[in-house]
């Protein structure tokens, strides 16, 4: 068997047909990576008859002048388990790329366990043997990040969107929901003329300006691939939802006014607290509301961009307005998100949570937003460098460039 470079055509049709498929191996996710920076290599390996046996996207970045490395994200596109397919097919890689690159790094979308939601137990699965066998091949494993450390989370949540149930929510996360609803917010998928309207709620979360964005849509776009959401604040509805509510408490209010005055007990006496609260908020809604009103009908708060492959939708990012953040957008978006998609698609990726699952976890408020909505929750088997050149990888690695390149703690959706 031998490498060889392969069309467009022929590693999207292996790709989209391996068990292992995802969007970041495919032409579109080369095409955009060649847009920063990056060149690319479309590779197959195959047999004597031209079968292909194995693909892989290999992108190539220059870390100096003269090197480079590659890496191939989420990928190689090959059995994991024939380990004689892969031993061969990693000493060809090492032959092929020997005078080109330092190393290659891989990550593959290898789940090797799963976590349990109550216990938070790891329960590992046969996969795990992949990664004796990396090791047994030469590939060096990565110290496994326990937050965003890496190029790709090594934790994610995946809602299986055909037993989604809105009753398995957690209670926190189905009462924002529904308090979110009662401030007349609307769920919105929209074009790329609202993308620099979306840049500005993830701008603070990477370094990257808005192009970047503008050439990910363009891309994926062109196979309708991709989604543009935004949630904004209807002022109307806001205004119509608020008095309805306030009206229906008065009249709750009241009861409980004419039930106290025969029957104070404190339970009767802590719904009357409860009550006046209650109004009293509606009455701040319907103030904002009419006030804002005079100025403009809606405003937009939230968004996120998605990524469709497969039966499976990728949230690549989202965000939201902190100044609106008493409205709940995040949640609301993200359950639009299930009920846009839940006809149509399997899986909804949440785009990576962290392994830490203590009170003092730093992300505990992104672990608790994402858990609120049950997915499951795997365990990936992280990061491996194949080192094509042992004296120039140690010297990066001296240099902190190797440090540089990957470990970029960020805020995440």
């Amino acid at each position: 068997m031998h490498i060889k470079e392969l069309t467009i055509a022929e590693f999207d049709l292996f790709a989209k047909n391996h068990i292992l498929a995802s969007y970041h191996q495919s032409s579109n996710y080369a095409l955009f990576m060649g847009e920063n920076n990056y060149e690319y290599d479309l590779i197959g390996y195959v047999d004597e008859l031209g079968v292909i046996k194995a693909a892989a996207l290999i992108l190539i970045k220059k870390l100096s002048l003269s090197l480079k490395y590659g890496y191939s994200p989420k990928g190689f596109l090959i059995d994991y388990f024939d380990y004689n397919l892969l031993k061969s097919f990693t000493e060809d890689l090492k032959k092929y790329y020997a005078k080109k690159l330092v190393f290659i790094k891989i990550n593959p979308e290898i789940a090797i366990g799963e976590i349990n939601k109550y216990s938070k137990i790891i329960n590992y699965n046969h996969n795990i043997t992949i990664r004796d066998y990396l090791k047994e091949l030469g590939y060096t494993k990565l110290k496994d990040n326990m937050y965003f450390e890496a190029l790709i989370p090594r934790f994610n949540g995946i809602i299986n969107l055909k037993e989604y149930d809105f009753n398995d929510l957690a209670k926190n996360t189905k009462n924002k929901i529904r308090k979110a609803q009662s401030k007349g917010l609307v769920f919105e998928k929209v074009d790329k003329d609202k993308l620099d309207v979306f840049f500005n709620f993830i701008k603070k979360k990477k370094n990257i300006n808005n192009y970047y964005y503008k050439n990910y849509y363009n891309i994926f776009e062109k196979d309708e691939a991709c989604d543009l959401f935004l949630v904004k604040i209807d002022y109307e509805q806001y205004l119509l939802n608020s008095k309805e509510a306030y009206d229906k408490e008065l009249v709750r209010n009241n009861n409980i006014s004419e039930l106290l005055m025969v029957n104070a007990t404190p339970t009767n006496i802590n719904k009357k607290m409860a009550s006046d609260k209650a109004l009293l908020s509606y009455k701040n809604d319907i103030e904002i509301a009419t006030y804002t009103l005079k100025e403009h009908k809606s405003v937009y708060i939230a968004g996120a961009f998605t990524i469709k492959y497969q039966n499976r939708v990728h949230i690549v990012i989202s965000g939201i307005d902190k100044d609106y953040k008493k409205y709940n957008a995040n949640y609301f978006l993200h359950y639009s998100l299930i009920q846009y998609y839940k006809d149509n698609y399997k899986y909804l990726d949440l785009n990576g949570l962290t392994g830490d699952f203590s009170k003092n976890n730093p992300y505990k408020g992104l672990n608790d937003f994402k858990l609120g909505f049950n997915p499951n929750i795997y365990e990936f088997i992280g990061e491996f460098d194949l080192i094509l050149n042992n004296k120039q990888y140690n010297n990066l690695n001296k240099k902190g460039i190797l440090a540089k390149e990957f470990n970029h703690k960020q805020k995440r959706n």
